[in-house]
């Protein structure tokens, strides 16, 4: 009798723990990033403009790189975060230019990326002869709900391990939701 009491405990637990509202996860956003100095960060600019219709974020270094010529204060980049509806479909869209693929080793604990080689790889992009050719680098951060406890500046919490997004966890989001594959390690695609 005792053992059926457990049984049933631990099921119901289970079911408890996938019902709850507080460990879903969701997209919190999407960051496109480009890299340049001069010329080149013009170009980086227009192609994150035309791909996302919002305003870009110029990066500064702080540190000085003889060998690359950077110095403080240079800009070498720029980048464009997504938060709300828009992030979700354009994400989808950018997954086709790699085909719909990821591999493993690209997701990591609350957050995945990946790279574009050329834009001109992105489903219903033409060449832009101002832009010439040009790659960028995508990352989707996750999160669960009670996250912003540990970002307040009055009345800041402590935000436990168990919080995290998990590898497994964004896998499954990426095949449930966004019907993206992904790759093991070791394993050969059909294509190579």
């Amino acid at each position: 009798m005792a053992e059926k009491k457990n049984t049933k405990q631990t099921e119901t637990a289970k079911k408890n723990k996938a019902d709850n509202v507080m460990r879903k996860i969701i997209l919190e956003k999407v960051v496109l990033n480009c890299g340049g100095t001069a010329e080149k960060l013009d170009k980086s600019i227009k192609l994150l403009n035309l791909l996302t219709g919002r305003k870009i974020k110029e990066v500064t270094s702080h540190k000085r790189i003889p060998t690359f010529g950077v110095r403080p204060g240079l800009k070498t980049g720029c980048l464009v975060t997504l938060r709300g509806k828009d992030k979700e479909v354009l994400l989808k869209r950018l997954f086709g230019a790699i085909g719909n693929k990821i591999k493993k080793k690209q997701i990591a604990i609350n957050h995945f990326s990946f790279g574009i080689e050329e834009y001109l790889e992105i489903p219903d992009m033409e060449y832009q002869r101002d832009i010439g050719i040009l790659g960028l680098d995508i990352t989707a951060v996750f999160r669960r709900a009670g996250k912003r406890t540990g970002m307040k500046k009055i009345k800041s919490g402590k935000v436990p391990k168990k919080q995290d997004v998990t590898q497994e966890e964004i896998i499954n989001y990426l095949k449930n939701k966004l019907n993206i594959e992904v790759e093991e390690p070791g394993k050969k695609s059909e294509e190579d």
